[in-house]
C-alpha cells in the first residue's frame, strides 16, 4: 500500500508532529470526506510500500524525513513552488527557499526524491501568461539538478474556487485550450533547457509531446528511490488521472496556507481555525473525534 500524505491538506508543513505521532503508533483514522464513519490505515512498515508527500514547505518535516529513511520507508516529495504574489498565496514561503530545500533534498535522499509542481496555472491580470513564463524560468534555474520532473497543470475554477477568488477581488481568466497549449509549449522547452521533462496532470487535452502525462503516485519513481520493484494497480483519483492507488491520510479544510485558488479549502477562516483546534496526539487529523470507525 501506498500512502498519500496529503493531496487534501499539507501534512509537511502543519501536521508534522502528528504524523510522527501516528507513524510511532502504526497507524492513523482518517476522516472519510464522502460522510460516514472514520476509517484506519495502517503505518507499520510490513503495511506500507512507500509515502507520497505533497507540499509548499517541507522545512518543518525534515526530521521526519529522517525518520523514514532509517526505518526503511521509501518516499517522493510532491513540491509545489509557484511564487505567486501574496494575494494569491498568503501564507506560503518564498520559492528561493523552497528549492534550497529541493537541492537539500536532492543531497541527503537522491535526485529522484522530488518533483517540482507547478501547479495550478492561475491566469489573473497579476499573473499573466507572460508572467509565468518568467516565473517559471526563474524557479527552474533554482532547482535545476534537484529534480529531473516538473508537474504543471491548469486551474481548475469549482464553485468554492470561484468564491474564493471573487472574495479576494482576483480579476481571473481561463482561457481557451489553445493559449493553454501555447503556454505549455513554452515552458516545456524551458524545462528541458534545465534538464528536466515536464509532465501535465489530469488535462490530457492539453497534453502535447513532448510533454507527457503525468503519473503523481508514480511506482516508477518509488521503486527507483526504494532500489527495488513497488507495485500498485493503477486507480485515478478522477478521470485522465494515471496514479496508481493510495491512501491518503489527510482532511480536506485543515490547510492554512490561504491560497485563494485552492479546491481543497472551501472557507480559509474555517480552515485556519482548524489548524489552531488541532491536537497532534489525536488519532484523526481532524479536531473532531468520530465515534464509528471502519476497517481498512
Amino acid at each position: 500500500m501506498i500512502v498519500s500524505a496529503s493531496y487534501r491538506t499539507d501534512i509537511p508543513a502543519f501536521y508534522g508532529d502528528w504524523f510522527a505521532r501516528r507513524l510511532e503508533a502504526g497507524f492513523a483514522l482518517v476522516a472519510n470526506p464522502y460522510g460516514g464513519p472514520a476509517y484506519r490505515v495502517a503505518l507499520e512498515r510490513r503495511s506500507v510500500d512507500g509515502f507520497v508527500f505533497w507540499t509548499k514547505n517541507i522545512g518543518p518535516f525534515l526530521p521526519v524525513l529522517d525518520r523514514l529513511k532509517a526505518r526503511g520507508d521509501p518516499f517522493v516529495v510532491q513540491y509545489t513552488v509557484t511564487g505567486y504574489p501574496r494575494t494569491l498565496e498568503r501564507a506560503v514561503i518564498e520559492p528561493g527557499r523552497a528549492a534550497d530545500h529541493m537541492q537539500g533534498l536532492a543531497r541527503a535522499f537522491g535526485p529522484r526524491v522530488a518533483v517540482w509542481r507547478y501547479d495550478p496555472i492561475l491566469i489573473t491580470t497579476m499573473t499573466p501568461a507572460a508572467w509565468h513564463r518568467e516565473r517559471f524560468a526563474a524557479i527552474a534555474r533554482s532547482v535545476r539538478g534537484a529534480t529531473d520532473e516538473v508537474c504543471v497543470s491548469f486551474a481548475q475554477i469549482y464553485q468554492k474556487t470561484r468564491r474564493n477568488l471573487d472574495a479576494a477581488a482576483v480579476a481571473w481568466d481561463d482561457p481557451p485550450a489553445d493559449e493553454k497549449r501555447a503556454l505549455i509549449a513554452d515552458l516545456t522547452g524551458i524545462a528541458t533547457e534545465h534538464g528536466m521533462r515536464l509532465t501535465v496532470c489530469t488535462q490530457p487535452d492539453l497534453t502535447l509531446s513532448p510533454a507527457e502525462p503525468a503519473r503523481c503516485v508514480d511506482t516508477a519513481r518509488l521503486s527507483d528511490v526504494a532500489g527495488r520493484p513497488i507495485a500498485a494497480k493503477r486507480k485515478g483519483n478522477r478521470p485522465g488521472c494515471l496514479c496508481s492507488e493510495s491512501r491518503d491520510i489527510g482532511a480536506y479544510d485543515t490547510c492554512p496556507h490561504g491560497c485563494v485558488y485552492c479546491y481543497a479549502v472551501a472557507n480559509h477562516a474555517a480552515a485556519r481555525k482548524r489548524f489552531r483546534a488541532h491536537d497532534p496526539e489525536a488519532e484523526l487529523l481532524l479536531p473532531a473525534a468520530r465515534a464509528a470507525v471502519a476497517s481498512g
